[in-house]
C-alpha cells in the first residue's frame, strides 16, 4: 500500500468537552498541575496560571477511554467515575459514549467493537480515563470563572440592630 492510499489515522468525527476549572496546585518536580472542576480533579502538564486562577480545559473525545471497573494498575492518571447516559453509533467504526460525571457531561469516542465487547449502554456505571499528556498546553486556556455573588445586605429601618 502506498503512503497516499494508507487509511487515515485520524477520526473523521470530532467531539470535545470543555470544563471550567481552577488551578489547585502546581507540582514543579513532576511538571504537572492539578485542576479542580465540579466533579473532581484533573492532572495536566504544568499550566502557566497561578493557583486559584480559572482555566478552560478542552478534552477531545478521542482522548477518553472507558473502563468497566476501577482502573488501578494503569499509567492513565485521570480516572473519573460516571454513568453512561448515551451511546450513539456514528459512521463505522466510531461510537460516541456520553458520560454523566455528576454535573459534567463528558464524551468518549470509541469503536463499535468496544461498545459490543464491553456491552456499553445507558445506565451502566463506568470510568472515563484521560491521559494527562493528552491535555496539552493548547487544551488549557485562561478563563474567567464566575465570582460568587455577595449576599445582599438587608437593612430593616424599623428594627433595632442586635
Amino acid at each position: 500500500m502506498s503512503p497516499d492510499s494508507a487509511p487515515s489515522q485520524t477520526s473523521p468525527v470530532a467531539f470535545s468537552t470543555t470544563l471550567h476549572a481552577r488551578v489547585l496546585r502546581h507540582d514543579p518536580d513532576w511538571g504537572m498541575s492539578t485542576l479542580y472542576f465540579g466533579d473532581g480533579e484533573l492532572r495536566v502538564p504544568m499550566v502557566a496560571g497561578p493557583i486559584d486562577s480559572g482555566v478552560a480545559v478542552t478534552i477531545d473525545a478521542r482522548d477518553v477511554s472507558v473502563a468497566l471497573s476501577r482502573p488501578m494498575d494503569v499509567s492513565i492518571t485521570n480516572r473519573l467515575p460516571g454513568t453512561i447516559v448515551e451511546v450513539v453509533h456514528l459512521d463505522a467504526p466510531f461510537a460516541r459514549v456520553r458520560f454523566d460525571l455528576g454535573t459534567t457531561l463528558l464524551d468518549a469516542l470509541v469503536t463499535w467493537e468496544s461498545v459490543e465487547r464491553l456491552a456499553l449502554e445507558p445506565g451502566l456505571r463506568a470510568w472515563a480515563m484521560i491521559k494527562s499528556v493528552a491535555i496539552g498546553n493548547a487544551a488549557v486556556r485562561p478563563s474567567d470563572l464566575p465570582t460568587p455573588r455577595r449576599w445582599p445586605v438587608v437593612r430593616n429601618p424599623g428594627r433595632a440592630p442586635r
